[in-house]
């Protein structure tokens, strides 16, 4: 069965057919690195990253592009409140993404292009759209001409006279048309800045993507994923940039995942429920988290609560508990048993259905649905007076295909040593004498995840097994 691909632009699923024959060339928009990422942040980087994996899975060499927006309005303020400079704060809060993201089970991109690491790029792309007649400058700023491109709105389905503004786009006497869009910013006193053939200045939210994805991918690409929120007008915006630039279409297929809510309210600092990855996974298993998010189709809205995760836990566990069984009887199994093609056929056939789940615009609730079948046969099976080490192998090896594609691991950790946990103190001791506090917290948690519990006393650290 062909991979069906839900694409925003044409609001159906489609026959996923790549560009290039086995090569597939993605883009995934990244966070702001102003601040620990949200768990709203954490779904996209969950989801795409499972769709990059299946993908792999499938046999495709993917591209994965995903990038950081390192110098922005908001990572503005937070220098000037904590009085550091913007690269300070940018480097601190990508190292803690990757850590919050790879504890959660994803893998590198690709390539993980900064913005500032593009200027030249950025502003040869709006040299190209003003030379082209789609953009203009203004008093230092450089606008889009947004009513210049035939099909803008395409993607969110709006009819441009009929298009909100907000999120981004500023109204200002500087345009020539209130739905014109920034590319360059004339930078403020005080303000970071880059020269410019328009001035002093920094690029614009909706110019960095176009221009990067431009860059490490190539004028067309497959895949572009985000946020529900990027529909409009982040990627509105990048088609209108790209397509105007490049004269060709952007990106063949575009993907978007659903909101959170948290106890079925939208999630804000306003209400108070904010809730940071950096802190949850403190509290919980972050395989229990990426196991939650996926647990619901990834265009569904999903509703984050802490009885919702704990049904889910018991579902994680049920896997876990079956995959270690069989582990165990291993140790036990006979060679060959007669009944071996019968169980062989039945694991072959939930291979299939786990395939045919995910090639249904990426269904990760159907694929889990057939790992608790998974799990199911599996103990009909340990449930045998006679095991055979073909069988119990052949469905380990399935656990381990399937839930790789998912991200998620059901091995157990080992139990630390004694020797082993004193020397983690040691070396958090020695990272907190450092000021590495993002070391010390890191071997703090994987310390707590192993079911050591610190105690810092005027006496030195002390440790417990929780």
């Amino acid at each position: 069965m062909t991979i069906q691909i839900f694409n925003t632009l044409s609001r159906q699923k489609e026959p996923f057919i790549p560009l290039e024959p086995g090569k597939v060339k993605m883009y995934v928009c990244g966070p702001t690195v102003y601040n620990y990422i949200h768990i709203g942040n954490a779904r996209p980087a969950i989801v795409f990253d499972t769709v990059r994996r299946y993908l792999e899975y499938r046999g495709f060499d993917v591209n994965f592009v995903s990038n950081f927006t390192d110098v922005d309005d908001k990572l503005i303020k937070a220098a000037n409140q904590l009085g550091e400079d913007v690269p300070t704060i940018a480097d601190r809060f990508i190292s803690a993404y990757f850590e919050d993201v790879e504890a959660l089970g994803c893998k590198r991109a690709t390539v993980h292009p900064r913005v500032t690491d593009n200027i030249d790029t950025i502003v040869t792309f709006i040299e190209t759209l003003i030379e082209k007649g789609y953009a203009y400058e203004s008093e230092g700023d450089v606008y889009y001409k947004t009513r210049e491109f035939d099909g803008y709105g395409k993607l969110s389905h709006q009819a441009i006279d009929e298009l909100r503004l907000g999120a981004r786009i500023e109204v200002g006497e500087k345009k020539q048309d209130s739905l014109d869009f920034v590319l360059w910013k004339a930078a403020k006193e005080g303000e970071i800045y880059w020269d410019s053939p328009w001035g002093k200045g920094r690029p614009g939210w909706h110019i960095e993507c176009s221009a990067m994805a431009k860059r490490y991918l190539g004028e067309s690409i497959d895949i572009h994923a985000g946020g529900q929120d990027l529909a409009f007008p982040h990627h509105e915006n990048e088609i209108a940039q790209s397509e105007a630039a490049n004269g060709k279409e952007f990106a063949k297929y575009w993907m978007h995942n659903g909101y959170i809510n948290i106890d079925n309210e939208k999630m804000s600092k306003s209400l108070g429920n904010f809730i940071l990855v950096h802190d949850i996974i403190k509290q919980y298993d972050p395989m229990l988290i990426r196991f939650f998010m996926l647990s619901v189709h990834y265009r569904h809205p999903i509703n984050f609560s802490e009885e919702l995760l704990l049904n889910t836990k018991n579902g994680l566990e049920r896997l876990k508990t079956s995959y270690n069984n069989l582990q165990h009887r291993l140790t036990s199994a006979a060679n060959l048993t007669d009944n071996d093609a019968v169980w062989l056929s039945s694991i072959t056939s939930l291979k299939e259905q786990f395939e045919e789940a995910m090639d249904d615009d990426f269904n990760t609730a159907n694929a889990i649905s057939v790992l608790f079948d998974l799990a199911k046969q599996a103990n009909l099976y340990l449930n045998e007076k006679n095991t055979s080490t073909n069988v119990l192998t052949s469905f380990i090896n399935l656990y381990d295909e399937l839930v790789n594609v998912l991200g998620i691991t059901l091995k157990e950790k080992a139990e630390l040593l004694d020797e082993e946990i004193e020397q983690l103190i040691q070396q958090r001791i020695d990272a907190r004498k450092n000021r590495d506090f993002a070391l010390a917290d890191q071997i703090r948690d994987e310390l707590k995840e192993r079911n050591i519990i610190l105690e810092d006393t005027a006496q030195g650290t002390r440790w417990k097994r929780g």
